[in-house]
């Protein structure tokens, strides 16, 4: 075996040596935090910042031991997974929601606040459990999330995270084979989960917000990850599914900089893979660009 990967990083078998002499170590490296730490040290593991990925290290090693490449020490603590239910009834939410309101100009402006701190996190868990059709599970990854809010309240939700590992069409249309495609996977983020209030009817209120989400998600992903992904991805769903709120049928990928408006009077009809403001070489091009710093 000369390496394998793990979290999309390779690791060689003198490193796999390295962190099975740390598991071992229990005196110096007790928990698993601490191993994490350890490797993330020894091998350099930094992300775009210089900051320690110790999340993706501790990621890696639940997989390595899965595969019984390592033996861990026993967890210390439990983790929070469980403190919001996957479903919650609207009931049981700690907040209002919004009033009913059938047009844009009955909502006011439109303005996205990223989550920070408990009550966001919170608001967010919550509001997620209650009317999306997937419920609340924890995000994996590098990820922002998205509280709506209109002049009369929370009126929705959506977060972005790590765009699908292999996606054949996307792969195609992009242009990327498999070395190009882990090289550039990370100038691609997915939107994880997007929600408006059910009570709302608003005619062209996804567009808008989805609108706002892109605009504003290349800077607030550098300033806290220190590279700009270029694109974002999204399945595309019909509205309704299973009764839960309201889901955008859209395009399944957007470009996030120099977006063209379509032709006047051109209606333009939603596919998988479609991208607004760039050919597929085009597209090619700018996921093969090297992140800037």
């Amino acid at each position: 075996m000369t390496s394998v990967r793990f979290c999309g990083r390779d690791f060689t078998e003198g490193e796999l040596e390295l962190l099975r002499a740390l598991c071992a170590d229990r005196t110096a490296y007790p928990t698993r935090s601490s191993i994490a730490r350890a490797l993330c040290e020894a091998t350099s593991w930094r992300d775009q910042l210089g900051r320690l990925k110790e999340m993706s290290a501790r990621v890696a090693l639940l997989r390595m031991a899965a595969a019984s490449l390592i033996e861990l020490p026993p967890p210390r603590n439990g983790n929070r997974n469980g403190r919001v239910a996957r479903h919650l009834d609207a009931a049981q939410l700690s907040f209002g929601h919004a009033p009913f309101a059938s047009s844009l100009a009955e909502l006011g402006g439109i303005e996205l606040r990223a989550v920070k701190g408990r009550s966001d996190s919170r608001t967010w868990n919550q509001l997620v459990a209650a009317h999306h059709y997937l419920g609340y599970v924890p995000l994996c990854g590098a990820q922002l999330r998205y509280l709506v809010e209109a002049s009369t309240g929370v009126i929705g939700a959506l977060s972005f995270g790590p765009s699908a590992w292999k996606c054949r069409p996307r792969d195609a249309h992009i242009g990327w084979d498999q070395a190009t495609r882990e090289q550039r996977l990370h100038l691609v983020v997915g939107n994880a989960r997007f929600l408006i209030l059910p009570q709302l009817r608003v005619p062209h209120l996804a567009s808008k917000i989805l609108g706002a989400a892109t605009r504003r998600l290349p800077s607030d992903w550098r300033e806290v990850y220190g590279y700009q992904p270029v694109l974002v991805e999204r399945r595309r769903l019909s509205a309704g599914v299973n009764g839960f709120g309201r889901r955008l049928r859209c395009d399944a990928m957007r470009r996030l900089s120099r977006r063209r408006r379509p032709p006047p009077r051109r209606r333009r009809v939603a596919a998988p893979l479609a991208v607004r403001g760039a050919g597929a070489g085009g597209l090619a091009g700018a996921a093969a660009r090297p992140a800037s710093s």
